[in-house]
């Protein structure tokens, strides 16, 4: 057992839970902080072994209370920062919350590290801060552009953390995942949607644009990314890509998942399933060089080969009829 206690927000959702389960059977101490609710459920961590669960420090609170955040900091060497709002409808409805949460959640976060001398953060980004590629594949040193209040938010939380690198020391490393997929991811993801749809037995898929581009990376990519990040001797005050450096269609990736899963459907697009036109991110394509020479990391699940391999777990995760009950296959929610 690891004599260091990492404190993991977010560890509740989708990354959090991976990232936490992996650090647990690497043999580190995992303070878990999870959204409190009523209902006392840790989320995906419900669902984790409960070998998991019974090795877990779990603090329910939320982000945007500064005192919580600094009570569940005490005594941890180091922070791996998940906890977000991070649906892209629904920031165009309450984009307010997204400042709280995703701003001013951050800013505690850093605040109580900077305080209570934490020896490494991971502030968690995402590759929807570069808006459609201006260039490609894309660096850490494209343009940031935010075409979605979601975007502008998870700006203004890197530009924080990065400040507080540059201002007082603070040991921050931004690390920037491309698009995440895997078990356990919301349907609000293109990659969910399409194989809730088609688990359930529909061969009309519903969906919105087909054209953009993006970097797909699988969820242990992802979490070796972030565990890489914690354990870099190198990339202090650095932005780092998690990405796979291969692009993809939208459209190419329904075929793919059809291949894999045996079946052959259609595509209906439906409206409200399209962003506003200014706000579509066309095209994403990450350039993982720097991830490789600072942080030692390089995807598992690089390539067509990779991104199939990938897909064909995935989609045998969600085809479990106790996960996919989990889900309404279907159904569009924000």
């Amino acid at each position: 057992m690891s004599e260091r206690r990492i404190l993991v927000t977010g560890a509740d959702g989708f990354i959090g839970s991976h990232l936490t389960e992996a650090l647990v059977r690497r043999g580190e101490r995992v303070r878990a902080f999870v959204l409190y609710n009523s209902f006392g459920s840790w989320g995906w961590l419900d669902h984790a072994p409960k070998e998991i669960r019974d090795s877990l420090d779990v603090f329910s609170g939320d982000v945007r209370d500064a005192y919580g955040v600094r009570q569940a900091l005490q005594g941890c060497d180091a922070v791996l920062h998940l906890a977000a709002l991070i649906a892209i409808p629904y920031s165009y409805r309450l984009p307010d919350s997204y400042v709280d949460t995703n701003i001013k959640g951050t800013l505690n976060v850093l605040q109580a590290a900077r305080d209570l001398g934490v020896r490494r953060v991971v502030h968690t980004s995402t590759s929807e801060v570069y808006g459609t590629a201006r260039s490609v594949p894309i660096s850490e040193e494209h343009r940031l552009q935010a075409q979605s209040p979601y975007a502008a938010t998870k700006i203004a939380a890197d530009q924080l953390a990065y400040s507080f690198h540059a201002s007082f020391g603070l040991p921050v490393i931004i690390a920037r995942p491309f698009n995440t997929y895997g078990p356990r991811q919301s349907t609000r993801a293109v990659i969910p949607t399409i194989i809730t749809q088609i688990a359930s037995g529909q061969r009309t898929i519903k969906l919105g644009a087909l054209s953009p581009t993006r970097d797909f990376n699988y969820v242990a990519d992802t979490v070796a990314g972030l565990m890489a990040a914690l354990d870099a001797r190198e990339g202090l005050g650095e932005v780092v890509n998690l990405g796979s450096n291969y692009e993809v269609s939208i459209g190419d990736t329904v075929r793919h998942i059809a291949e894999v899963m045996g079946v052959q459907v259609e595509v209906q697009s439906e409206a409200e399933r399209v962003r506003p036109r200014e706000s579509e991110v066309e095209r994403l394509w990450a350039d993982n060089a720097k991830a490789k020479r600072l942080l030692g990391w390089a995807p598992r699940y690089g390539g067509i080969e990779g991104l199939r391999r990938g897909l064909a777990e995935t989609a045998s995760w969600f085809r479990d009829e106790r996960n996919l009950r989990l889900y309404r296959p279907g159904d569009y929610g924000i």
